[in-house]
């Protein structure tokens, strides 16, 4: 705001303005500044982090626990795992959801309103963890890498969103005049449709891909072979069981010199992990801006 229009505010819109400011940097504050002690921590000395005296700028720079993260094998692995279920689930998210979408926006398709209320029912109503298990199970995916992938190939959320977007986004105007020029559906689809819908493909990859990285209850539930653990699984068990790479990896009780270097080395594992989405984040965040509010309005 410039300095006439402030000037031409009134006494309590101004207050409201600078109160209401203040009030957004506290929060600013709250949510930012915990993600940056864990960066100072993860850099620190040890010693003066437990001690407290570590609160705005990192002391006597120390890559202890990024040194005995890249060292330790389960890291990579996990790594490597929560890559390959990232990359591949997400590619098969996006070929089930996006066309499936785009079927039920067409208003020429029958059973579009059964079919649509299929797949709701399915966001309310569940057969519970038991049944879900054995019916894995007895599809031969438990303790595999498709049991992160298959069973969660369409989120009904993010196929509302998709359907939404193409009926109020797609003119049905452009098909038929497509269709005059011998375009079939699939070809309109790949070539027309795709390309016009940028904004709610960069929303529903980066849900998706967010959703695959911070997946560790399937790994749980699902997997007992530890080389195909994902990585938040091995973070999960590093956090909870204490088994850290400063005391030997044996997993006992650690002392309090252990337990210091240990923290170190959960702040370096909590940056690893967060890290990658964070630098997709930026280069899709002008799509997802413009498309994150697609179907508040109407669904």
């Amino acid at each position: 705001m410039n300095e006439k229009g402030w000037r031409q505010k009134s006494v309590g819109d101004r207050t409201f303005d600078i109160a209401l400011r203040i009030l957004l940097a506290i929060f600013v504050i709250i949510v930012v500044y915990p993600l940056y002690f864990v960066v100072l921590a993860s850099v620190s000395d040890p010693l003066l982090v437990s001690k407290g005296q570590v609160l705005l700028w990192p002391k006597e720079m120390s890559l202890f626990g990024f040194q005995k993260v890249f060292e330790d094998t389960r890291i990579w692995i996990g790594l490597r795992n929560t890559v390959i279920y990232t990359v591949l689930g997400t590619i098969i998210n996006m070929a089930a959801t996006l066309p499936a979408a785009y079927a039920l926006s067409r208003k020429d398709m029958r059973g579009r309103k059964t079919v649509m209320m299929f797949f709701v029912f399915t966001m309310f109503f569940n057969g519970g963890l038991v049944p879900t298990y054995l019916l894995m199970q007895k599809l031969h995916l438990v303790n595999t890498i498709w049991v992160f992938i298959l069973p969660f190939a369409v989120n009904v959320y993010n196929l509302i969103i998709a359907r939404t977007f193409f009926e109020n986004s797609i003119p049905t105007e452009l098909y038929e005049s497509a269709a005059l020029d011998g375009c079939s559906d699939f070809k309109f689809f790949v070539s027309m449709v795709m390309p016009l819908s940028k904004a709610v493909v960069s929303v529903i990859m980066l849900y998706y891909m967010v959703a695959h990285w911070n997946d560790f209850f399937t790994g749980l539930i699902y997997i007992r072979d530890q080389k195909l653990n994902p990585l938040q699984l091995v973070l999960r068990e590093i956090l909870i069981a204490n088994n850290v790479f400063a005391a030997g990896g044996t997993g006992g009780s650690l002392s309090s010199y252990d337990q210091m270097y240990a923290d170190t080395v959960k702040y370096a594992i909590i940056i690893i992990s967060s890290l990658p989405m964070l630098i997709i984040y930026p280069f899709i965040q002008k799509y997802f801006e413009k498309g994150v509010m697609i179907g508040a309005i109407k669904g």
